[in-house]
């Protein structure tokens, strides 16, 4: 199932004034416990997805403290589950990915937000911006603004991102709003050491039940309420948390020698900042700088007075906010301006990128640029240069795929067969592992709008086609959205496409987590949820189930639903379980029994190098990384042939595109028997005799 974290989280005792020692994360689970959180829910999605994990390996001490911890069906269901603090004086905290993971969870949070909280609540972001993200490029900066939910963005320090949870909480409580805490990437996986407190039992909490229900109209959202609400939001609310914000010194101020200048930065870009000063000669090896350093770890709501404070009788100072629009940018701009804050020259897009991750070069060249010590940076170029002449030449670019063995990709080697007999179709594609569709060798999927949104995304395309069109979903998304959305939506207004369902058993693209319908459950997880009985129930008349490994039979039953003359939904459910976890199931097990002396047989597939014609259509039709080329061992023939190397795990897809595709016949299936018995000896042996084969 999920990574397991069972020797990490013993960690999670340690009691007061220990020493921990680990990464991001799991240091923040740590702070959740120390801060008496009395829930905690959550959706996976990268890069906070493991603290779910985290949490789900740890239930013996969370049930010891009476911490409830609930694996949410979507965002949206994380986000109202924070509902819990609007009445009772709950400490909760929730996690998604942002910007999607908070975009579908707007609803609820926009009302937590206007009714306001008596008990803490704190939502964690993984703040999936820049190149290593795999969504689209948004801030959860504007929607914090939007719905004045202040915004957390810690220095990536794992002292200061455990000060940050507990002051979230005491902030949330302080100004009665729920608080933002972001974390890039880098910051979920750093690794380092803080002291500990012990762990605190919430007040009210699964062993200490809530006596009474609390009823207030004034924290319902409807009017009249909501218009005392937002008057609340910014008359007592924003006040109170700027008040608790300077009280409290969240924000942190570093002198430096010089008082000409200074460097105004998020929280989360702080090391990227003193990492470009160190390497331009301005901060020592312990980060001391010479230029002042104001880091908000607060990046919403901002304290004027520190602004002021900060920038008086400066000449020029430097605004390091990763990403567009500039929020920050502009707000220190305008607040200068308001308090007459004159004589200093505020730059920052412009010296630095206006889009885009902010990494360690961009920031140094900005830097450099802002301390008009660009010729620093020549060293460091020629540096690069050195380092490219001595690699050598660089790795030929590849597309990201399918993992070896991926059931997924059998079934886009289906579609293009199909597409040979039939017009092209349209294919509304959607989130998850299967949208590396997208990409070479197969170019499959015209759109992609959601998380289990690929159905409804192809509500308008349908009627438009004069031939029916193809959507695809995997489980994951089905749960989380496709249902409901998608598959509910399609049946109630008689939609005549197709759907694809990828039942690869978990929320692979996530890190493998359970699903309903997943096929073994954890102790604490409902069993025997089945797609299945899930689409009939709804209504689903025209359903078939397909082995995606059987390209032949995936392709005939597409066909069929295609040129059908039932008129509505046709679904496909597509059921292979994903490679990654069978294979994570089956090597202990082939070790344990290899180990003991026991039979076992692995499945190997090789080409025929006589029969190969090195036409390649094999490696267009499938794209697997084991199925590869290699030079022509015949001298006659100059055309490299095809050829499947180690790490091949027997999936057979090649072999089935051959048959499917009616391609040449030169694969073939092969049984490698480890700690054979005497039978298997024996009939190697008399096979031997008919083949010619040798014996040894």
């Amino acid at each position: 199932m999920e990574r397991s974290f069972k020797s990490e989280v013993a960690k999670l005792r340690l009691g007061e004034g220990e020493t921990f020692h680990g990464e991001g994360i799991l240091a923040v689970t740590k702070a959740l416990l120390q801060s008496g959180v009395s829930y905690v829910g959550g959706y996976q999605g990268a890069p906070v997805s493991h603290l779910m994990d985290v949490l789900n390996d740890a239930r013996d001490i969370l049930d010891d403290l009476g911490v409830h911890v609930e694996t949410n069906a979507s965002e949206a269901g994380a986000a109202a589950m924070l509902g819990a603090s609007i009445n009772y004086p709950l400490r909760g905290a929730v996690t998604f990915k942002s910007t999607v993971g908070t975009n579908v969870a707007s609803d609820a949070l926009s009302n937590l937000a206007s009714a306001g909280v008596k008990g803490g609540a704190l939502i964690v972001l993984g703040e999936d911006y820049g190149e290593g993200a795999s969504i689209i490029q948004e801030r959860s900066h504007a929607f914090a603004m939007k719905s004045q939910i202040w915004l957390l963005d810690p220095r990536p320090s794992l002292p200061r991102i455990v000060d940050m949870v507990e002051k979230g909480f005491e902030l949330s409580e302080a100004s009665n709003t729920p608080v933002m805490l972001e974390l890039r990437i880098r910051a979920c996986h750093v690794h380092g050491a803080f002291r500990t407190k012990a762990n605190r039992a919430p007040r009210f909490s699964r062993n200490r039940a809530l006596e009474r229900p609390d009823f207030d109209y004034g924290r319902i959202c409807l009017p009249p309420a909501t218009y005392a609400q937002e008057k609340h939001k910014v008359e007592v609310r924003w006040p109170a948390a700027v008040r608790f914000i300077r009280e409290h010194r969240m924000n942190e101020r570093f002198e430096g020698e010089r008082d000409d200048i200074g460097i105004l930065c998020q929280g989360g870009m702080y090391n990227a900042v003193v990492r470009a000063l160190q390497l331009l000669g301005q901060a020592d090896a312990f980060g001391v700088s010479r230029v002042p350093i104001y880091c908000m770890n607060v990046a919403y709501p901002l304290v004027p007075e520190e602004i002021v404070g900060f920038c008086a009788g400066k000449t020029a100072v430097l605004v390091v906010e990763e990403g567009q629009p500039a929020y920050l940018e502009d707000a220190i701009l305008a607040t200068l301006r308001r308090h007459e804050v004159n004589g200093v020259k505020v730059q920052g897009k412009g010296l630095l990128p206006v889009a885009g991750e902010y990494t360690g070069e961009v920031v140094l060249a900005g830097v450099a640029r802002f301390l008009d010590a660009a010729a620093a940076l020549e060293p460091i170029a020629a540096l690069k240069v050195k380092a490219a002449q001595l690699l050598g030449e660089p790795v030929p670019a590849r597309p990201p795929g399918f993992c070896v063995g991926c059931p997924e990709r059998p079934v886009f080697a289906a579609m293009k067969i199909v597409e040979r007999d039939t017009a092209p179709f349209h294919v509304s594609a959607d989130i998850g592992c299967h949208t590396f569709s997208t990409l070479p060798p197969f170019n499959i999927g015209h759109t992609v709008l959601g998380y289990g949104l690929g159905l409804a995304s192809n509500a308008a395309v349908q009627p438009m086609f004069g031939g029916r069109t193809v959507t695809i979903m995997g489980d994951g998304g089905f749960w989380h959205n496709g249902l409901t959305s998608g598959v509910a939506s399609a049946v109630f207004n008689r939609d005549d496409g197709v759907l694809i369902v990828m039942k690869n058993g978990y929320s692979s693209a996530t890190g493998t987590q359970e699903l309903p319908s997943s096929p073994q459950h954890s102790a604490h997880k409902a069993p025997d949820m089945a797609i299945e009985r899930a689409l009939e129930g709804i209504g689903v008349k025209w359903l078939r189930t397909v082995d995606n490994y059987r390209v032949g039979e995936v392709a005939k039953t597409l066909k069929d639903a295609m040129t059908s003359a039932y008129r509505g939904l046709k679904v496909i459910i597509a059921e292979g379980e994903c490679q990654l976890e069978r294979q994570r199931k089956l090597r202990p097990e082939t070790a344990k029994k290899l180990a003991a002396g026991e039979r076992v047989v692995r499945v190997k597939y090789g080409v025929d190098e006589d029969s190969c014609t090195g036409d390649h259509s094999c490696i267009r039709l499938s794209g697997c990384p084991t199925l590869t080329v290699k030079d022509n061992p015949d001298p006659l023939r100059k055309d490299p042939v095809a050829t499947v190397i180690d790490g091949c795990v027997g999936c057979g897809l090649c072999g089935e595109n051959a048959h499917a595709a009616v391609l040449c016949p030169s694969f073939y299936r092969a049984e490698v028997i480890h700690n054979p018995s005497l039978w298997d000896r024996v009939a190697f042996k008399v096979r031997g005799l008919f083949s010619g084969t040798a014996i040894h």
